[in-house]
């Protein structure tokens, strides 16, 4: 359900089933890159890699349904020595040239066939509409709307507020202007990454004091739905020209079929795969997802190398 007005908004707030379905279908499943413009805030470390920030997670902008959306993605360096940093088409429900790949290599039965798909697995990245609430090395930021591009790992506090799992742990809808609540963002450099286990969420609060202030914030939220917009997304088509150039270094003429060819070469393969139509649904992948390293620190590892 998708909110027009503030009254209609506040009315449903004791009521959060459609959006606990849409976590417990992330949790259980049945299995964009970020723009570079000032909408996007992220949090500053210091020369250890520490940072420290609270924020507010918001509820859907006005006219859509949910206050976040996820996105696939993949990145990788190819024998070619380029990188492919592509959203993935499975995002849309769609095949993906890299993903078909994949899932060649994965079930071909060589371990070696298995690590290069692990290595180009997934990545799963959420964006969210935030209230800067403090940011000490950014204190400009404070009292702004921003977007926010998360992982997982975030994702899961979110999870666990909302599906607690003590009884004495009453359901908390982070997202909700009036019984939400602040998260302080506690960010740890472990081990090369940036690791954010002890953030947690503040007890319960409104975000304003009166109506008019939360209107006033919801006002300058962000619209999420462009970024799972297919006009944002490369076809197919073109997600395989890049993909032929990373892995072999120059064009190919290689079919959608026969893609895993392109990068075992003189791998062996248990079985080759039947023949699939460009344009048939997504099939489900048979390889794990990377859905334990942050994806904010994997591509600021790109950066660094």
């Amino acid at each position: 359900m998708s909110f027009s007005s503030l009254s209609d908004l506040r009315k449903s707030r004791g009521n959060f089933d459609s959006l606990m379905k849409e976590v417990e279908k992330i949790a259980k499943p049945a299995s964009g890159e970020r723009r570079d413009d000032d909408r996007f805030w992220s949090p500053a470390v210091d020369k250890a890699g520490n940072g420290y920030a609270v924020i507010r997670f918001l509820p859907p902008s006005k006219g859509e349904e949910l206050p976040w959306v996820r996105i696939w993605n993949h990145g990788f360096q190819g024998p070619s020595g380029r990188w492919y940093i592509e959203n993935s088409l499975t995002t849309l429900n769609l095949p993906d040239p890299v993903s078909e790949l994949n899932n060649e290599l994965w079930n071909s039965g060589v371990e070696s066939n298995k690590e290069i798909a692990r290595k180009q697995k997934r990545k799963l990245t959420y964006i969210s509409n935030i209230l800067v609430i403090k940011d000490s090395a950014n204190p400009q930021n404070e009292g702004k709307v921003f977007l926010y591009k998360y992982g997982k790992k975030i994702f899961d506090k979110i999870k666990d507020v909302m599906q607690p799992q003590f009884e004495d742990e009453d359901p908390t809808n982070p997202f909700d202007f009036w019984k939400g609540a602040n998260f302080k963002l506690k960010i740890r450099n472990v081990e090369g990454y940036r690791n954010y286990d002890k953030s947690e969420f503040e007890p319960v609060s409104a975000i304003a004091e009166d109506d008019s202030a939360i209107e006033a914030i919801w006002n300058q939220q962000h619209s999420l739905t462009e970024f799972t917009d297919a006009k944002n997304f490369k076809s197919y088509e073109e997600l395989k020209r890049k993909l032929d150039l990373v892995l072999k270094g120059g064009p190919s003429s290689v079919t959608a079929d026969k893609i895993s060819e392109s990068r075992m070469e003189a791998e062996p393969v248990a079985e080759a795969p039947a023949p699939r139509a460009a344009k048939a649904p997504a099939p489900k992948s048979s390889v794990p997802d990377d859905d334990d390293d942050d994806t904010l620190s994997y591509f600021s590892k790109l950066a660094e190398d």
